[in-house]
């Protein structure tokens, strides 16, 4: 059943009709909801089950410990259509008390776990949710989809980007297949940097003129001169 409202939901999102569309799949998230409720209850009844010796105690005073599965099955059984559930919620009202239960029922003090009222809530799904909703359904059947809701799941412009993107792949490729390789440095200019490089290597060692010519002598003249001024000081002394 729900298989084939998932098909005519892709179905009616193929022709067009948009708003019949998300108007079943408002109907098959309400169902999954109340799925959910149901193993939520399902989850509860096994944790009295497994701490039913709490449960037979001689007293009013539920244990802390089971506390939440109380809550949630004596708030949650009458919007199920399960028998058993009611059975064993009146069950607990009458091993608790009515007012105990008076209590659940009013939610007092937040006592019904959250997760459970959450199911409980009646209200229409969220537009993005829906959205999201036909967007899996459609992927299912390889229809397409695109929401405002959900800009990241516009298939067609998904798909027109990537062929873009793998046709600019392939060009970038043959550009680079036809442009041609750098070829060696020629033999002629390799031999006039060599060249070059020894002459430069020559001109580094080549000592200056100047460093390399000889200090020269002083000539009889002027030692004479030099040794006359030596003891003319002398004289004076």
């Amino acid at each position: 059943m729900a298989k084939q409202a998932r098909r005519d939901i892709s179905a009616l999102v193929e022709k067009g009709k948009l708003e019949t569309a998300r108007i079943k799949t408002e109907g098959i998230i309400s169902e999954d909801i109340h799925l959910e409720l149901l193993e939520l209850m399902e989850l509860y009844a096994e944790t009295l089950l497994a701490r039913f010796a709490l449960l037979d105690l001689p007293t009013r005073e539920a244990d802390i410990s089971i506390l939440p599965a109380l809550c949630a099955i004596i708030h949650a059984a009458p919007r199920t259509e399960l028998k058993e559930l009611h059975v064993l919620r009146e069950m607990l009202m009458a091993k608790f008390g009515r007012e105990f239960a008076q209590d659940i029922m009013d939610n007092k003090d937040g006592c019904v776990p959250e997760r459970v009222m959450n199911k409980l809530l009646v209200e229409a799904p969220d537009a993005k949710l829906v959205d999201l909703y036909i967007f899996e359904i459609c992927k299912a059947y390889d229809v397409p989809f695109s929401s405002p809701h959900l800009p990241e799941t516009k298939v067609e412009e998904d798909e027109e980007a990537e062929e873009q993107t793998e046709a600019d792949g392939e060009k970038a490729a043959n550009d680079t297949e036809g442009k041609p390789e750098a070829g060696p440095k020629s033999e002629k200019g390799t031999a006039k940097t060599i060249a070059e490089k020894a002459d430069t290597a020559k001109a580094q060692d080549k000592p200056t003129q100047q460093d390399s010519a000889p200090a020269r002598k002083k000539t009889d003249k002027e030692e004479y001169d030099s040794l006359e001024a030596r003891f003319a000081a002398l004289k004076r002394r």
